[in-house]
């Protein structure tokens, strides 16, 4: 007698880990942000967070839990008042069926609770710590670890997934943790940091396309926000900045003009004369002469 063999169906296939961390962060704890190319969910075990995921702004009570898709940029905060507790869990899923979960947020019931505390248990087992580092993320084994406790990691994040995405339907509405605080805090943040980088890279040539990629965030967005707290567009920007520390240089007279020129990235005298006199009203010649450079 022949016997049909069925495959059984696979809705979540998590393939590897790459990080597992449990943080007791102080109240004033804040972590600037980044993207990277897999899935993260990050739980509040106790107190409450501020997140900031691309454009939106949650706050996040304990017992909640947020994911963050690939390459979605996300940023955390304490509140000030409670030292929260959080664990993050990094993982690769390419399950079409993980699309249910971009910009999910859950309040976790007893049972899902229970599913995190046995990943944690057996992430526990099965690597060497430090897991409340935030910027050690690679997994050691143990020697000892006890046998399976990484496939008891795995199964019981697919079954967190698969219960959180049985009542897909349920997850929290957005409006109940939109948090405006987080948004503009998040947002100043960006600018400040946009703009420190382009402090640091005067002697070259960004440009928007770059600068968009090196903070993970759309040109709509980053342009938008630049017009919003700077009054100026980003390139704009990076020029005044440009045309600042030429100003400076001037003054500490260290340079000819054809090396400032250089050292800020123009292509040749000329090009850095126009753009200093389209922005100072003067050529570099004539603000060297001004009483103003001379007590600057």
């Amino acid at each position: 007698m022949e016997f049909k063999k069925t495959p059984l169906e696979t809705v979540f296939g998590v393939t590897d880990l790459i990080s597992l961390h449990y943080f007791e962060f102080a109240n004033d704890f804040v972590f600037e942000g980044e993207a990277h190319d897999f899935w993260e969910l990050l739980y509040v075990d106790k107190g409450e967070f501020e997140v900031m995921a691309d454009s939106v702004g949650y706050v996040l009570k304990q017992g909640d839990l947020l994911f963050h898709k690939p390459n979605e940029f996300h940023s955390v905060w304490a509140n000030g008042k409670i030292g929260p507790n959080i664990i993050v869990v990094c993982f690769e899923c390419r399950s079409p069926a993980m699309s249910l979960f971009e910009n999910g947020l859950y309040n976790l019931t007893d049972y899902e609770r229970n599913l995190i505390a046995h990943i944690m248990k057996n992430g526990f087992a099965a690597y060497y710590p430090p897991f409340d580092h935030p910027r050690v993320h690679d997994l050691v084994r143990r020697e000892d670890a006890p046998l399976g406790c990484e496939q008891l990691l795995r199964n019981h994040l697919e079954l967190l997934l698969l219960s959180l995405a049985a009542r897909s339907g349920e997850s929290l509405p957005q409006s109940n943790r939109l948090s405006s605080t987080a948004k503009e805090r998040s947002e100043d943040e960006l600018v400040k940091r946009a703009v420190a980088y382009m402090e640091e890279r005067l002697a070259d040539n960004l440009t928007l396309e770059e600068l968009c990629a090196r903070f993970h965030v759309g040109q709509p967005r980053l342009s938008a926000l630049f017009k919003e707290k700077r009054g100026q567009s980003v390139m704009k920007t990076y020029k005044s900045l440009k045309i600042e520390r030429a100003k400076l240089m001037i003054r500490e007279d260290k340079y000819n003009f054809t090396e400032l020129a250089e050292k800020l990235g123009y292509s040749s005298i000329h090009t850095f004369s126009r753009h200093f006199k389209t922005a100072v009203d003067m050529t570099p010649t004539e603000y060297a002469k001004t009483v103003k450079a001379r007590i600057l």
